[in-house]
């Protein structure tokens, strides 16, 4: 396979701090020999483990993007026992334009692993990722919220493992992370995901949900901020004790948790995020508008659960994402 056309303009194996880019190669209308330039911090200070922390894999979420842009301009080599990585925004075509996916080429970065270093521009990026960024990597902290089109509970998570060594780990970095809501996830399409490519290396993978409607709010950044720093004290490369938070955990047990319109119209809500539901209660209606006088669309839970997320804005279409359900677990 032939080598990424990305080139770092910082030295992963160099103690200090670095601020550079990934640049991407681009040529295109507006700048025939164009690039993509990537910003990246390196912060490296002897040996020890590498904590590889992004945002931005979508581009419509934010909370990830303002944590990891502040913790760049912060952190000192002198703080640091080993190297930290950061990437604010892995997708920075999309994080440019704010939308979920690139602008350049539709690529949904999160679908696009183990990417290609001759395709397009989302899978070049996903490709250094796989090859070059993730092999340093021994922990990896992917920020996400649910964009323009999904609201959630704020939630740090890890996924279910075939390894269960790796999956404590995973466990352990959730709770060390400190959001007032702990999730065992489950994914519903987990082929092409950063996730999957890091766990499938035996990293230690968490994630975030922190909200969504696209935009942050002081609440869910101030989690973000907190949670990046209590994670690289539990992982040893940073100093100081955790930042001790009330969790409550939740386990998705099976594809009952997800909800799906099949017809596209106007949403209503009948239960908040965090609500509790009962197996049949309507979650949402969704009213036909092509006329008056239709019934609704009645959207029922399939459990007994909490809303851990739900759609956002009012109009839905056939085939999104109503809500996402969730068990708490009894601890």
């Amino acid at each position: 396979m032939r080598a990424s056309p990305i080139s770092p303009t910082v030295d992963f194996s160099a103690d200090g701090v670095q601020h550079g880019f990934l640049r991407l190669p681009y040529s295109r209308d507006d700048s025939a020999w164009g690039s993509v330039m990537i910003p990246v911090t390196v912060v490296k200070n002897g040996e020890g483990p590498t904590a590889l922390l992004t945002g931005g894999n979508h581009g419509d979420e934010y909370e990830g993007p303002i944590a990891l842009f502040d913790l760049a301009r912060s952190l000192k080599a002198e703080e640091v026992s080993g190297r930290v990585i950061i990437v604010p925004a892995m997708n920075y075509p999309a994080f440019l334009a704010g939308t979920r996916t690139s602008p350049v080429d539709k690529g949904n970065m999160n679908r696009s692993f183990p990417g290609a270093p001759d395709g397009t521009v989302t899978q070049k990026i996903a490709d250094f990722f796989q090859r070059v960024l993730l092999p340093l990597a021994d922990i990896v902290l992917d920020f996400h919220s649910g964009g323009k089109t999904l609201d959630f509970l704020p939630f740090c998570a890890a996924h279910i493992l075939p390894d269960k060594a790796q999956e404590a780990k995973a466990f352990d970095l959730v709770h060390a992370f400190g959001a007032p809501w702990s999730m065992k996830m489950l994914e519903i399409d987990a082929v092409g995901m950063y996730d999957t490519a890091a766990e499938a290396m035996g990293k230690i993978f968490i994630t975030t949900e922190l909200g969504g409607g696209g935009t942050s709010t002081a609440k869910s950044a101030g989690i973000a901020k907190a949670g990046v720093a209590n994670v690289l004290k539990a992982a040893g490369i940073l100093k100081g004790p955790i930042e001790a938070a009330q969790t409550t955990w939740l386990d998705m047990p099976d594809g009952n948790c997800f909800l799906f319109a099949e017809d596209g119209g106007l949403i209503e809500p009948l239960f908040d995020l965090g609500d509790t539901v009962r197996m049949g209660d309507i979650v949402a209606r969704i009213y036909p508008v092509g006329r008056t006088g239709e019934e609704p669309l009645n959207i029922r839970a399939k459990l007994h659960a909490i809303v851990a997320a739900r759609h956002f804005p009012g109009l839905i279409k056939s085939g999104d994402c109503v809500s996402v359900l969730a068990s708490v677990v009894m601890t």
